[in-house]
């Protein structure tokens, strides 16, 4: 409750979060926002201009650029967000063992982190990819297979920091079990770390995969992706920019939206950051107020 508190007063945030949600939306009702077949092809409205019934025109094929924009979201933002809980949840089970039980365990599992941690997150990728083949599945595996090991070091970090906090040492003295106390002492307090993290990592992954699918490694045609979209459209960018403008805007919308979120959630659940942002304000106002009355002489 008190994190909606404070993400309520802040009206980027509720924005974003809005911005959020009414993407995801379209993205799961996608055949019932898109008004036409994002896969019907009508060579007759080649290149054809906005209109009433193809509010964004069509593409080289005669498709509806607005309801390819729209199935886009699937791969473009659902699917990377099923991916990022995936490796999220595999990083904090990961995290919660190295950090509560340390010892040669944490060793062990470190070890392991810095040699997955030890490649670049596109290296990892595209050798994934070319193993296992282009594809939206694979470039997600490949995500869950680089991701993991960075959200576990990031939790097992926090989960040292708070186990060592005197309730959980006599937690520990009374005899609860190790489950137990990991779940309702720990989990609660690490978990304003993991959602901001979350969120961050969410720009990455999205940019990555629209990276990836204008190359020609992720999802292919005839199914829809903001990145592939971007790359049909190449070939007219200066004679129909609006082409190459609908899928870049939507890119660029959604990653400012999770960003701007990253950071409102960041201040909402640390109370020093809200506590510092709330002084900063006022002495901002305070400095105007002076201002102003020293210019009325």
């Amino acid at each position: 409750m008190r994190v909606l508190r404070n993400l309520s007063k802040d009206k980027l945030a509720m924005t974003s979060l809005a911005v959020i949600v009414i993407i995801i939306a379209a993205g799961i009702f996608a055949p019932l926002c898109a008004p036409h077949d994002p896969e019907e092809v009508n060579m007759k409205l080649r290149y054809a201009a906005s209109s009433w019934s193809y509010w964004l025109g069509n593409d080289h094929l005669g498709r509806c650029v607005l309801s390819r924009l729209i199935y886009g979201i699937r791969p473009s933002v659902l699917w990377v967000l099923v991916a990022l809980m995936i490796s999220v949840l595999v990083g904090a089970v990961v995290g919660f063992i190295a950090g509560y039980f340390k010892g040669k365990t944490d060793a062990w599992i470190m070890r392991l982190c810095d040699v997955m941690l030890s490649f670049p997150g596109y290296v990892m990728t595209l050798a994934v990819v070319g193993i296992l083949g282009a594809g939206l599945e694979h470039i997600l595996i490949a995500f869950v297979v680089m991701k993991w090991a960075w959200f576990a070091r990031v939790i097992r970090t926090s989960v040292m920091q708070f186990s060592e906090m005197d309730y959980v040492k006599f937690a520990k003295a009374s005899g609860i079990g190790s489950f137990r106390i990991i779940t309702r002492h720990i989990v609660p307090v690490t978990f304003a770390d993991v959602a901001v993290v979350a969120s961050s990592s969410m720009c990455s992954m999205m940019l990555q995969i629209s990276g990836l699918s204008f190359l020609g490694l992720g999802i292919q045609a005839p199914h829809a992706e903001w990145g592939m979209m971007l790359n049909e459209t190449r070939e007219v960018m200066f004679s129909r920019p609006e082409l190459m403008l609908a899928p870049g805007l939507a890119i660029v919308i959604v990653v400012s939206a999770f960003n701007f979120l990253s950071d409102a959630l960041q201040v909402a659940l640390d109370p020093q950051l809200v506590t510092s942002t709330s002084r900063g304000k006022l002495r901002n106002k305070e400095v105007e107020k002076a201002v102003y009355e020293y210019s009325r002489g």
